[in-house]
């Protein structure tokens, strides 16, 4: 039987402006509207606008709230001021990942998760089963959210005078709640393009004001499909692609997010000795020669060898290079080892590089 997929509150909206859609993690999302190259580059230079509404939002609440997150979460939210955003994974305890995910701080006995939509249910149910014996309320809120992100260099300007949604003095990975159309909605700084950018979740109703506010002045609505292309170039993390339950922070080159100096938490001694043994893996950049485009899947060689495969492969936007990010072997993942990708029945030579492929422009 086919799984029936869910519409965001936006789906609507974007038939109407004929967009490509298809199922990503069990939602009917938009891919592309205009195109993903004109898509991406309305971000890098200008501004565009995502539904996000399939991101999973969950609330954790009660006077255990702060030991809960800690025990759950491998970054470190210890000490931190209401309103900051961490970045960073759960992990299970052979330190493979549940997710990865944002923690919004809303007090020491209140905060606010946001997970990726293929995600939701594990997570939740993940979340909950790690719960005994602490003194918390666990309230999956996904249903609850309409969720887009205004993403590019004219993000600041673009919230502040199409939507009159005041965000010039909120930091770089922080948010506010406020008032806005009679309702509490939640304004962030984080994205997930490298560019600057804001996320904002209300109802269902204010988040279809919102895009139909933006759609009026201009803004390109933009896909998954640029999405994708965005934050690949910037070096971040796809569920799936670079991180799984069988893909650890530390091999996918992340762990500048897990804080081994922190308390007790979920997955502490199996990512603890990989940091001190090192891995056999990890997650690298692969630049190739040429224009040949590798894709998910395909296989890294070395002298004919098998050394890894591709995660996540793209001819890039922004700087025109056939790019790569894979894991690969030990000891090939060394910047400047020469390594080939097989491309269906051809090799095509590359070499390992830094898998930051262009820098971020975030608003420091």
């Amino acid at each position: 039987m086919e799984e029936k997929l869910v519409k965001t509150c936006l789906h609507d909206r974007h038939v109407k402006l004929g967009a490509l859609m298809s199922p990503f993690g069990g939602f009917d999302m938009p891919i592309q509207y205009a195109g993903i190259t004109e898509e991406h580059n309305a971000v890098r230079q200008h501004v565009g606008v995502f539904d996000v509404s399939h991101m999973g939002e969950v609330r954790v609440k009660g006077e255990d709230a702060y030991k809960f997150v800690s025990h759950i979460f491998v970054n470190d939210v210890t000490g931190a001021p209401d309103g900051q955003i961490f970045y960073g994974m759960m992990c299970y305890e052979n330190g493979g990942t549940v997710d990865d995910l944002l923690v919004y701080k809303v007090n020491d006995e209140e905060y606010f998760l946001v997970i990726n939509a293929a995600n939701i249910d594990k997570d939740v149910e993940w979340i909950k089963s790690n719960a005994a014996g602490f003194n918390v309320e666990i309230t999956d809120e996904s249903p609850k959210y309409g969720e887009v992100a205004v993403q590019g260099p004219e993000a600041e300007a673009t919230v502040e005078k199409v939507l009159g949604i005041p965000c010039a003095d909120i930091p770089f990975y922080n948010f506010k709640t406020l008032e806005k159309d009679g309702e509490e909605i939640i304004i962030s700084r984080t994205g997930y393009t490298g560019e600057d950018g804001f996320e904002i979740y209300g109802s269902h109703d204010f988040i279809r004001k919102v895009w139909d506010k933006l759609m009026e002045a201009g803004v390109q609505p933009c896909g998954l499909g640029c999405r994708d292309t965005l934050r690949f170039e910037v070096g971040l993390p796809l569920y799936g692609d670079e991180l799984a339950a069988d893909i650890t922070p530390i091999e996918a080159s992340l762990s500048m997010f897990v804080k081994l100096d922190k308390p007790e938490f979920i997955g502490k001694e199996a990512l603890a000795k990989q940091k001190a043994e090192g891995v056999t893996r990890r997650i690298v950049g692969v630049e190739l020669e040429g224009s040949a485009v590798p894709r998910h899947g395909y296989p890294v060689l070395v002298n004919g060898e098998k050394v890894g495969e591709v995660t996540t492969g793209y001819k890039s936007i922004s700087t025109g290079k056939s790019v790569a990010m894979a894991m690969i072997n030990k000891p090939y993942d060394k910047l400047g080892t020469e390594v080939e990708i097989q491309i269906r029945k051809k090799t095509f030579p590359g070499k390992v590089v830094k898998k930051r492929f262009y820098d971020k422009n975030y608003k420091k």
